[in-house]
C-alpha cells in the first residue's frame, strides 16, 4: 500500500518524546486524531526488543494508511531506556503534556510496575506488553490490558511439554536477575515439577552481564536440558556461549531467548532449541503471512515476539474502536469494550481476555529448524486457549505468592 504521509518530529516537545503527526487522506474523523502514547526501549540491553516493538507498530499503521476506526492516528513515541524512573517520567509527559488517550507498552516488567500507580491515578488505558504478573493477578490494575502474555504464561506450557513429551527429569534454569526472569523460570519450574520433573539448579545473571562463562561453568553435569528465560539479546549471547563451551545440552526456553529477530545470527547454535511462545513467524494464517511479508520488506528480517506484541495490541485496539465508533476518549466505554474484546483472527490466532485483563489464547511449542536455508521456529505443538493460570484453579492460584526468585520453593536443588 502506498502511504501518503508527512512526518513531523517535534524534538523539543516533551523532552525527548518524538511526536509523529501523520498526514492522511480525507477521513470521516469526528473529533480529530487519536493520540496514542508508545513506551519502548531504544537504548541498553533490551533495545533490540524495543526497536522491534516500534517496527511492529509502524507496520500496523502503515498497512492502514495511519487511519484506525475512521480517525487519523497521532503516535507519540518515548524511549524509556529500560529505566523505571525514566519510564514513569515519560508516561507522565505523554499523558499530561501530550494528552494521549491510550498507552501501548512498556517492554519490561519493572517498567510496568514503576508506572502502575500513575496509570491508576490518571485513569489512563494501557495495552501493555510487559509480563508483570501481579498487574493482572493479585493487584489487578483496572486500566491495564495485556494482549501478549504474563511472564510465565508460555513457560507453563513448555514445562508441561518438557515433562510429558520430552520425558525430561533433571533441568537447570537460568535467567536475567529481574522480575521478568524470576517470574518466567518460576512458571516453568512449577509446572515441570508438578508433572514429575526436577529443577536441580537455579542461576540468575545480571541484566548487563558481559559474559556468561562464569555461569555456564557452574552448570551441573547429567542434565536433560537447560531452560533459559533471558530477554532481549541476552538469550542469543547465552546460547552462543553455551555452544562455544562445547555443551550440547538440550536448550529449552520461554518466549524471549530464541527470537526470530536474532535467529539468523544464532545459526546452528540454536538448532533444536524448544521454546514456549504465543507467536511464531511460521504461523500459516493470512493475517500473519501479510505481517511477516511486510516486516521483511521494510526491515529485511523476520518478525519476532517483540514486533508481534505491539502489532497484536494494535489489532485489539482497532477491533475495539470499530465497535465503539472510534470514541477512545470515553474511558469507561473504551475499557469495558477492551476487556470484553474477542478477536478471532489476530496474527497470533484467536484472543480474548479474562476478567483481570490478561489474554487467553494459544501457546505454541516451537523448535528451531532450518527450512529453505533459513532458521525458523517451527510449531510442533499447540496448547489452545491458555490462561495466565494454566490448568490451576484461579482462586487457589491467587492465594499463593506471586512468582519470584523464591516462589515456588526450590525443593530439588542439588549442592
Amino acid at each position: 500500500m502506498t502511504v501518503n504521509r508527512r512526518t513531523i518530529i517535534r524534538g523539543a516537545l516533551a523532552a525527548g518524546v518524538a511526536t509523529h503527526v501523520f498526514k492522511v487522506p480525507a477521513a470521516p474523523a469526528q473529533t480529530g486524531p487519536i493520540r496514542i502514547g508508545f513506551l519502548t526501549i531504544k537504548t541498553g540491553p533490551l533495545a533490540s526488543g524495543g526497536i522491534q516493538m516500534e517496527q511492529g507498530l509502524t507496520v500496523f499503521l502503515k498497512e492502514r494508511n495511519n487511519v484506525v476506526a475512521g480517525r487519523p492516528v497521532e503516535l507519540h513515541t518515548a524511549d524509556t531506556a529500560g529505566n523505571p524512573a525514566q519510564a514513569r517520567t515519560k508516561t507522565q509527559e505523554l499523558v499530561e503534556r501530550l494528552k494521549v488517550s491510550c498507552l501501548i507498552g512498556p517492554l519490561a516488567a519493572f517498567e510496568a510496575l514503576a508506572i502502575d500507580d500513575y496509570v491508576r491515578s490518571s485513569q489512563t488505558p494501557i495495552l501493555s506488553v510487559a509480563g508483570a504478573e501481579d498487574m493482572t493477578q493479585r493487584k489487578p490494575n483496572p486500566w491495564f490490558v495485556r494482549a501478549s502474555c504474563t511472564s510465565a504464561q508460555p513457560s507453563h506450557a513448555i514445562g508441561d511439554y518438557a515433562a510429558k513429551e520430552l520425558k525430561s527429569k533433571r533441568v537447570a534454569v537460568i535467567a536475567d536477575d529481574f522480575a521478568f526472569g524470576h517470574e518466567n523460570v518460576a512458571g516453568f519450574q512449577r509446572v515441570f515439577e508438578d508433572a514429575g520433573g526436577k529443577v536441580v539448579q537455579k542461576l540468575f545473571t545480571p541484566l548487563n552481564a558481559p559474559d556468561y562463562g562464569t555461569y555456564i561453568s557452574q552448570l551441573k553435569g547429567d542434565l536433560d536440558a537447560v531452560y533459559t528465560g533471558h530477554a532481549g539479546s541476552n538469550g542469543f549471547k547465552f546460547i552462543k556461549q553455551l555452544r562455544e563451551y562445547g555443551l550440547k545440552t538440550q536448550v529449552l526456553g520461554g518466549f524471549t531467548p530464541v527470537d526470530e529477530s536474532l535467529l539468523q545470527q544464532m545459526g546452528d547454535d540454536a538448532l533444536g532449541a524448544l521454546t514456549g511462545c504465543w507467536y511464531s513467524a511460521e504461523l500459516d494464517s493470512p493475517a500473519n503471512k501479510k505481517f511477516v511479508e511486510n516486516i521483511r520488506r521494510d526491515y529485511k528480517g523476520d518478525p519476532g515476539v517483540y514486533a508481534a506484541e505491539t502489532y497484536v495490541s494494535a489489532e485489539v485496539l482497532e477491533n475495539v474502536l470499530q465497535k465503539i465508533g472510534g470514541k477512545i476518549e470515553d474511558k469507561e466505554v473504551f475499557m469495558k469494550a477492551l476487556k470484553g474484546a474477542n478477536v478471532p483472527d489476530t496474527i497470533r490466532g484467536p484472543v480474548r481476555f479474562d476478567e483481570l485483563g490478561n489474554v487467553v489464547g494459544n501457546i505454541y511449542i516451537r523448535k528451531v529448524e532450518k527450512k529453505d536455508g533459513r532458521y525458523v521456529n517451527a510449531v510442533v505443538k499447540i496448547y489452545p486457549d491458555v490462561s495466565q493460570f494454566w490448568t490451576y484453579n484461579k482462586d487457589e492460584f491467587l492465594k499463593n505468592p506471586v512468582y519470584s526468585r523464591d516462589y515456588p520453593p526450590a525443593k530439588n536443588l542439588e549442592q
